[in-house]
């Protein structure tokens, strides 16, 4: 395995929705696996497929900061669209060599973005021109602040799909939040990175560039390269921007695009940012689906709870004489009667005896009490799979990450789900005559032995049988006179005449088994119920295991990342942990500890630094401040 694989083996990993329940900030884990998938599918993989394919430079930004007059100027044609209405860049706009135009119409960047030519509608258009040199793109993205929340999240994708950052602000706004999350972001990736203050006036270049300098060393971007732009009037909003004013950022871009090995350390740079910040990415995703697995599991345990207290319902009314009640009763009694028949119970058996061969043989419709029997262990069954089914879904409600789970199936599935299956009935029919065959099984076995042959044959497997379902349904450790107050004597009468057909110790096994069988079957229809509720769990839960594929993954990554390849006549990587400048071939860097800075700067009386700026008194000290605080931008179209 090289690098490239351990890196589609991490995207395989990622390649399913992970955070499907609304647990902690699974908002915030979506999003995060939303860019870290993006940023494997639009560069860490096309990039390390093509180490030396063209470099793309990203031109981002505030809404107003003037990045689409700035890539007309730097081009020398009207290539994107500004003006003065927000947002302006609805459709991001590349622009490239003629030589590199088939590599950026193909899928090999950005392969999630259709592809348009000319001034046609399309995810991203693509434009050549000569005046940028073969090996260099630059591509006008939407704004990071825009109003509409589909371009912000676009510029976003396109900047963590870029070699490089050229990010454009203005004295304006310079200090707002929102640019500085974006370049904090760059910091923390080691993207390589260049700012551009637009719009300046002429008397506050040397305080505001000076101020900026001060924020960049602030949030660790120190070393970063800074061009200033003074404000210029334009006779309209689509002109673009004197020559000379642009100069020092077209020198520069053209320089690198002459510079192979240039172009190598920066394209080196950004991707050992980006896979270093898989460290600490990776394993913030595989917790947040581990809690996601836990968030499962609770799910899951209140399900089997709530069906495990469905089965306890069912035991409770198998044994406490329930199901004797009703019309098993009166089916019952419609033959025996009660009363006087019961206190002679013990001197009548054989009385009892004949009138039960007659019940059993015609004389007394057998049907009527086996149906009664049947219809109360199905009601039965239905009454406690519907006291389970909203237990369950109150049980899920309460839950974490169960109220969204509900609200995504609708209200219609979720009330459906609360009870029973409308084809229970039926099943639960068929489970209860599954189980009447066997109890008649069990009494045709029991019966076989000479001894019993006899006595069964007064009253027929049927009518044994019968006798031995009414049975199953009393406490079992004797019976008791609650019992035979609860069940007209049912109970009594169907022990007593078993135990004169089997014995006493057979009836005790046969009522077991047969009981337990009846278990059986009931708890199979309470698994396939709660089944419907466990099928929507398994419809929207990732795989088990996926936060260890993905560590494993990720770890597969950190053993190949000495695998990068170098690129052309580069021997030295950039440091990891900082963003370096991006100096214009030839050239001389800054002092350390303080960035670089291009531009022209207007006369000012006073001394000069090192590098033949011209020094202003210090502006007042303060870190970034809040989106707006110091107006919205100028006029203009830029």
């Amino acid at each position: 395995m090289d690098l490239l694989s351990a890196l589609q083996r991490l995207r395989g990993a990622l390649d399913r929705e992970l955070f499907p329940l609304a647990i902690g900030e699974a908002a915030d884990d979506r999003r995060a696996l939303k860019e870290l998938t993006g940023q494997l599918d639009d560069y860490l993989l096309p990039r390390l497929r093509a180490i030396d394919a063209p470099l793309l430079a990203v031109v981002g930004g505030s809404t107003g900061a003037g990045k689409s007059t700035l890539v007309n100027s730097l081009v020398g044609a009207d290539v994107t669209e500004p003006g003065v209405l927000r947002p302006t860049t609805l459709v991001p706009t590349l622009v490239a060599h003629p030589a590199d135009r088939a590599w950026f119409l193909g899928q090999n960047v950005l392969p999630g973005l259709s592809r348009a030519t000319g001034t046609g509608p399309g995810a991203l258009r693509v434009v050549t021109s000569e005046t940028l040199g073969p090996g260099l793109a630059l591509l006008d993205a939407p704004d990071i602040d825009s109003v509409v929340t589909a371009n912000r999240e676009l510029a976003a994708q396109l900047l963590a799909a870029a070699d490089l950052w050229l990010f454009v602000t203005t004295a304006a706004r310079y200090a707002d939040e929102v640019p500085w999350s974006f370049l904090r972001a760059a910091r923390e990736r080691s993207t390589a990175l260049a700012v551009v203050l637009d719009r300046v006036p002429p008397e506050a270049v040397e305080p505001v560039t000076r101020d900026l300098e001060r924020l960049l060393v602030e949030n660790g971007l120190d070393g970063t390269r800074l061009f200033t732009v003074p404000e210029a009037p334009l006779p309209t909003e689509k002109a673009r921007l004197p020559a000379e004013t642009v100069a020092p950022i077209t020198a520069w871009l053209t320089g690198l695009a002459s510079d192979a090995a240039e172009r190598a350390r920066v394209v080196r740079q950004t991707l050992s940012g980006a896979l270093d910040s898989l460290a600490t990415r990776v394993p913030a995703l595989a917790a947040a689906v581990e809690r996601q697995e836990a968030g499962f599991d609770t799910l899951r345990d209140v399900v089997t709870g709530a069906y495990a207290g469905g089965m306890a319902d069912f035991d409770k009314g198998m044994r406490d004489g329930s199901l004797l009640r009703g019309e098993v009763l009166a089916r019952w009694q419609d033959f025996i009667g009660t009363g006087e028949f019961m206190r002679s119970l013990e001197s009548r058996v054989g009385w009892v005896r004949d009138r039960i061969v007659g019940f059993f043989t015609g004389r007394v419709p057998e049907a009527r009490l086996r149906d009664a029997l049947e219809s109360g262990v199905e009601a039965l069954i239905r009454g406690a799979a519907d006291a389970a089914a909203e237990r369950s879904l109150e049980g899920w409600a309460a839950a974490p990450g169960g109220a969204g789970l509900l609200d995504r199936l609708g209200p219609m599935e979720s009330a459906r789900l609360g009870r029973a299956s409308p084809d229970l009935g039926k099943r639960a029919e068929a489970a209860v005559r599954g189980w009447q065959e066997y109890v008649l099984d069990l009494v045709r076995e029991e019966g076989a032995e000479r001894r019993t042959t006899a006595r069964l044959a007064s009253f027929g497997v049927n009518g044994a049988g019968l006798l031995l379902m009414l049975a199953v349904f009393a406490s079992t450790g004797g019976l008791t006179g609650i019992e035979v107050g609860i069940a007209g004597g049912t109970t009594v009468l169907s022990q007593k005449l078993l135990e004169a057909i089997f014995g006493d110790q057979a009836v005790r096994t046969l009522t077991a088994r047969a009981r337990e069988d009846l278990r059986e079957r009931v708890q199979a229809l309470m698994d396939e119920e709660a089944g419907r509720f466990l099928s929507v769990l398994s419809s929207v839960e990732p795989p088990r295991g996926s936060a260890t594929a993905i560590l494993e993954a990720a770890e597969a990554v950190r053993t190949h990342r000495r695998d990068l390849p170098t690129g052309p006549d580069v021997t030295e990587p950039l440091p990891a942990a900082t963003t370096a400048e991006l100096p214009v071939p030839g050239s001389t860097a800054p002092p350390p500890g303080r960035p670089r800075t291009d531009g022209p700067a207007p006369p000012h009386p006073g001394a000069s630094d090192e590098g033949g700026h011209h020094v202003a008194p210090p502006p007042p000290s303060g870190g970034p401040r809040a989106e707006g605080s110091d107006g919205a931008g100028q006029g203009g179209g830029r």
